[in-house]
């Protein structure tokens, strides 16, 4: 049975995590108000996102509750147990994002503070637009052999930006790169992207 604790006095966090084990609503709560804190603020440094960090910690307590009998305290410390987690589900958001198509914007961000240049107004003309265009297999080819003769950087920084979404900063923090050298390495990719297309696989 658990002991009383006063408001200021630190759970013992493997007893709760026993009580969860056997479906202990009131250890449960007890276990998230003293661990969600420090949980969330780990999960911040995979998903910097504190809306998405939110919603992975939820995930993190739902496993929690439904493994908590899997908690060995000869094996580890419950902090370090709740922390592997927390870990692993920030990861596995991360890569079920990674694999799921993003819109594709096409603004790139201007010179000199100037307006963000939107390259499709580059392509006015009476052929079909970019979505017809995708819907054919030699485009498609096209567009994946483009891709590929972007340098690294920019592929990854163009891939992080426009394929899953992610802001500049974002995109910047993951790389952990400077905001400027980001947004140059996504123009440039641009650019070469667009005369790739324009001068055909064949002679890119």
């Amino acid at each position: 049975m658990l002991t009383s604790h006063r408001p200021d006095e630190p759970a013992d966090l493997a007893t709760l995590l026993s009580r969860v084990a056997l479906g202990d609503r009131a250890a449960f709560q007890r276990l998230y108000d003293s661990t969600a804190s420090a949980l969330l603020a780990q999960v911040l440094r995979i998903e910097r996102n504190q809306a998405n960090a939110e919603d992975i910690l939820q995930e993190v307590y739902v496993k929690v509750w439904r493994s908590a009998a899997g908690f060995d305290s000869r094996l580890s410390k419950p902090q370090t147990w709740l922390g592997s987690i927390a870990r692993h589900c920030a990861i596995d958001h991360i890569r079920r994002r990674q694999a799921q198509p993003q819109t594709l914007s096409s603004s790139i961000p201007g010179d000199d503070g100037e307006d963000d240049r939107d390259l499709l107004q580059d392509f006015v003309n009476d052929q079909p637009g970019p979505a017809e265009q995708m819907e054919h297999s030699s485009e498609a080819q096209a567009l994946r052999h483009c891709l590929g003769v972007l340098s690294a950087q920019q592929s990854q920084a163009v891939a992080l930006a426009y394929y899953q979404g992610l802001s500049y900063g974002e995109v910047a923090d993951h790389l952990r790169q400077p905001l400027g050298t980001v947004k140059s390495w996504v123009r440039r990719g641009l650019l070469a992207l667009r005369g790739c297309l324009e001068r055909g696989p064949a002679r890119a």
